[in-house]
């Protein structure tokens, strides 16, 4: 290959940097761009792309299908809003309350199931969504039953002599943006990390992993806990932004959400959770003000995902990122 031909590649330029900072702004100044109707959806998507990240981990990285990410949801919501009602705590405890009762309900949960293999993981997962919600029900000296929990007190700060609440729908959306963004980076960080090469590795063959002296069930086990530490931040988010939490928060609707945000972005894919959050949870909620239109949008993507995408929306985002970087 000649140099006159070699010239024309290294004066591409990579526009990656660029597109990057436009997102930047357009994402700090969504709440001005669009109306408040708009940012309510931006706040949803953000506070499902929380528990759809943990389960990202589960089945994009370990290969693990789990319908539990709902009751573990339903846990951190549960329990950020008692500690809310019931003591006053600030935000910031809420949060990492939530996250650390998710994290410890998944213990005694994950030991039996992850014993279990495929289907029989799967039904024993949906199980723990029904069971959760029957506790939601029925320990109503607790959660006060189909009543639920209601007057949820906005994300309260408290930093020595300075204190503030988080009111309004755009300093909520920026509260969100905030924590998704924590949370986005954490999940790079672990799947970076020499545990979440061994993660790929047992998703890819965990006979072989397991020769080569990862050990397999107590990975699977420690992703699952971290998996629903995520739901459970995710749980604290919404109970803090509806200020409402009632036994629906463990309905099986939210676990398919996060399945098919999963699923449909890209599963193993960090980039796929995030555009599958705003397009799957985001774009529905925003056209709820057109139900004749809604489902047959959600349809619409389902379908096209079904014949032209199977492996999610990611693989045509890296696509994307690759070309506008010269990238071939």
């Amino acid at each position: 290959m000649s140099l006159t031909e070699t010239v024309p590649q290294s004066r591409r330029r990579d526009l990656r940097i660029p597109l990057a900072v436009v997102l930047i702004v357009v994402a700090l100044a969504a709440p001005y761009i669009g109306s408040r109707y708009v940012t309510h959806s931006l706040i949803i998507a953000l506070i499902f792309m929380l528990p759809a990240h943990g389960l990202n981990l589960l089945v994009g990285y370990t290969g693990l299908l789990s319908l539990a990410q709902a009751a573990f949801f339903g846990i951190g919501a549960y329990t950020a809003g008692l500690l809310a009602v019931t003591y006053g705590t600030p935000f910031y405890v809420n949060l990492i309350a939530a996250a650390l009762v998710s994290g410890a309900a998944a213990l005694p949960l994950g030991i039996p199931a992850l014993r279990l293999r495929s289907t029989s993981f799967v039904m024993c997962t949906l199980g723990f969504v029904i069971i959760g919600q029957a506790i939601a029900k029925n320990w109503v000296s607790v959660t006060r039953g189909d009543m639920g929990l209601s007057s949820i007190p906005k994300p309260y700060f408290e930093l020595g002599p300075l204190s503030f609440t988080v009111s309004g729908t755009t300093n909520f959306y920026y509260l969100a943006l905030a924590v998704g963004v924590l949370a986005t980076l954490a999940v790079w960080a672990i799947v970076r990390s020499p545990a979440g090469r061994n993660m790929v590795a047992i998703r890819e063959n965990e006979t072989l992993a397991e020769s080569l002296g990862v050990p397999t069930w107590h990975y699977k086990l420690i992703v699952f806990m971290i998996s629903a530490m995520f739901a459970g931040v995710g749980g604290c988010l919404y109970a803090h932004y509806l200020t409402v939490v009632s036994p629906l928060t463990f309905q099986m609707y939210y676990s398919t959400t996060m399945l098919i945000i999963v699923l449909g972005g890209g599963a193993g894919m960090i980039s796929g959770t995030v555009f599958g959050s705003l397009l799957f949870v985001g774009l529905t909620e925003a056209l709820r003000v057109a139900p004749e239109v809604r489902m047959i949008a959600y349809g619409a993507c389902l379908l096209v995902l079904v014949f032209w995408f199977r492996q999610g929306f990611a693989p045509l985002i890296n696509r994307f990122w690759n070309a506008i970087g010269g990238v071939k």
